[in-house]
């Protein structure tokens, strides 16, 4: 409704007398509202009649305005009682009035995971860039539809025929989404899991079993076949510096050593060398144009890597001084079944398997993609870890290609999207069925790469205490970083109270810090916060020293005023 501007208030002064007679008041924001309604039923002729109908209009009208600020107030009013509270609010302003924190938006909620009941709340329904908090989303909805047993099976198949050792057609690897072709070892263990074998482990057997099924001529093209999903690599609101990196790598049904290359650079023999450099896995498809010179021993070392978009050619310039260690760079793949294509091919030589053909990739949408007429013979399959072992390393390590393929698998097999924006569609549709608003999250991927994402801190908590009630909730909540201890929360918080206390989603890009999960109080409480930054100019490890000393201060104090029987001090959190 337009506002109407009246400058005379002896309307608002009317409504202030009679509402308070029936004790209620307005406060400034209400009152503005109250007085454009009460100006619009004046001009209309609806403000006339005897005191009594004018009084009854008036108690209407704030029974119209007050509900909001009479039902916060009823949120607010316990904690207002508890001293726990009192402290930790300070506690909590005092780190968000440092100097440079009080420049950034922050957003934050903590509430009572048994009773549901509010203790602290900052901002709570306001937006903010969620950064990797966005994979609790994404996560939770995988287990909730796919179940946390599920497994996804890749194999190499042909349609051609096998005889005397000599296959003739196309042999076909068939991506399905699996995430976990490299060489990673589950079930996670220690801080950062773990890895054995070389990086192209997966496809190291794959080929191992071709040629143990007597293939020693492939007679045709080896392809990599990522139709499962449209060819939707990089979602919206990533950058083009991201796409450069393994946290931007692209996303692909093919996914080989989590679509990321190692290119370690060394310095040369000489000063004045270029630089030396290998890839693992090695890749034939991507060259790199070497700028970068051996500097003296002791100097300062520069290295600068770039890549333009689409393009097959990494720029390396800067130095490294003589004698220095290697440095590994771990860059992202932006076209992997091509590049898993050449890397098979390579193996099944190795083999002693002759390859006629080419190595090449297929998309969906390409015209060979929908031409296999008759059932494919399996030549090789492998099955992936469970679900909930990806989630668990997809949390505890905060892996964006991980996340995009939970989102677009679990679309594609429950809802039947396969374009990237149709499995957006699902997981919101999803969200909401689970009792979240529409507009809660609005999400442009799975990972909270995109600079499109915005949630607020309430809609998250809302998620993690609907996560918790689920018949895999406790599964659930192990799969997040424990403070102090493991994942990408392994050196936070150690030696305080929130040591092995905290178990919650690390966030994080430029001006952008968040921390969302559970906690454990040494009083007992169980606690479900949120905790959002924007828009704020510190360097990432002040930012999140301020989470820290919040989460600190949320386990120290709070519970410790209604805890009649305390829990032992050194209980895990549960």
């Amino acid at each position: 409704m337009k506002r109407l501007q009246v400058t005379d208030d002896s309307l608002l002064g009317t409504a202030a007398h009679c509402t308070a007679r029936h004790g209620l008041y307005f406060d400034a924001g209400e009152r503005e509202t109250a007085f454009s309604m009460m100006t619009f039923l004046r001009q209309r002729r609806l403000w006339r009649g005897s005191g009594a109908r004018r009084v009854a209009i008036l108690l209407a009208l704030a029974a119209w305005v007050l509900p909001a600020r009479a039902q916060q107030a009823e949120s607010a009013a316990p904690t207002a009682t508890r001293s726990d509270v009192a402290k930790f609010r300070e506690r909590a302003e005092a780190a968000l009035a440092e100097g440079g924190a009080d420049k950034g938006s922050w957003g934050m909620l903590v509430s009572d995971a048994d009773t549901g009941e509010i203790l602290y709340s900052l901002n709570a329904a306001r937006y903010f860039a969620p950064a990797s908090n966005a994979k609790l989303f994404t996560t939770a909805m995988a287990l909730a539809t796919l179940g946390p047993d599920f497994r996804i099976h890749t194999k190499v198949v042909g349609t051609g025929m096998l005889k005397d050792g000599r296959y003739h057609g196309d042999l076909v690897l068939m991506g399905a989404g699996d995430a976990n072709l490299s060489n990673r070892v589950f079930p996670f263990r220690g801080k950062a899991g773990g890895r054995s074998g070389p990086a192209d482990k997966i496809l190291t057997e794959l080929a191992d079993q071709v040629a143990a099924r007597g293939v020693k001529v492939i007679e045709g093209d080896v392809v990599a076949d990522d139709s499962y999903l449209d060819r939707g690599r990089f979602p919206s609101g990533w950058t083009v510096d991201d796409t450069v990196w393994n946290y931007g790598a692209a996303v692909s049904a093919v996914a080989v050593n989590d679509n990321t290359m190692t290119l370690t650079v060394r310095p040369g023999k000489t000063v004045g060398a270029p630089l030396e450099f290998s890839f693992d896995p090695r890749s034939n498809i991507y060259r790199v144009e070497n700028l970068a010179v051996t500097s003296g021993a002791g100097t300062e070392a520069q290295l600068g890597l770039s890549r333009e978009p689409e393009s097959r050619v990494f720029f390396l310039r800067g130095n490294l001084p003589l004698g220095a260690a290697p440095r590994p760079l771990v860059v992202g793949v932006a076209e992997p079944a091509e590049n898993a294509a050449v890397l098979l091919t390579g193996l099944l030589e190795e083999r002693g398997i002759q390859v006629t053909g080419h190595a090449r990739a297929r998309h969906a949408h390409d015209a060979a993609a929908t031409s296999i007429s008759k059932e494919p013979t399996v030549f090789a399959e492998h099955v992936s870890p469970t679900l909930l072992e990806d989630v668990r390393l997809t949390n505890k390590l905060s892996l964006n290609l991980h996340a995009e393929l939970m989102l677009r698998v679990a679309a594609r097999e429950k809802g039947g999207a396969v374009d990237p924006d149709a499995a957006l569609k699902f997981a919101a549709e999803f969200r909401q069925s689970a009792g979240l608003q529409a507009d809660d999250a609005l999400l442009n991927d799975g990972s909270g790469l995109s600079r499109g994402d915005l949630t607020t801190p309430q809609a998250i908590a809302k998620w993690l205490g609907w996560a918790q009630k689920q018949t895999w909730g406790a599964e659930f909540r192990a799969t997040l970083p424990v403070a102090g201890e493991d994942g990408t929360l392994d050196t936070r918080m150690e030696k305080t109270a929130a040591a092995g206390r905290v178990q919650a989603k690390t966030g994080s890009f430029d001006h952008v810090e968040a921390l969302s999960g559970y906690a454990t109080t040494p009083h007992g409480e169980h606690l479900i916060f949120s905790l959002l930054g924007n828009n704020n100019g510190l360097r990432n490890h002040d930012a999140t020293m301020i989470l820290d000393s919040i989460c600190v201060a949320m386990v120290e104090e709070l519970g410790a005023a209604s805890a009649t029987g305390a829990a032992p001090e050194n209980q895990p959190a549960r």
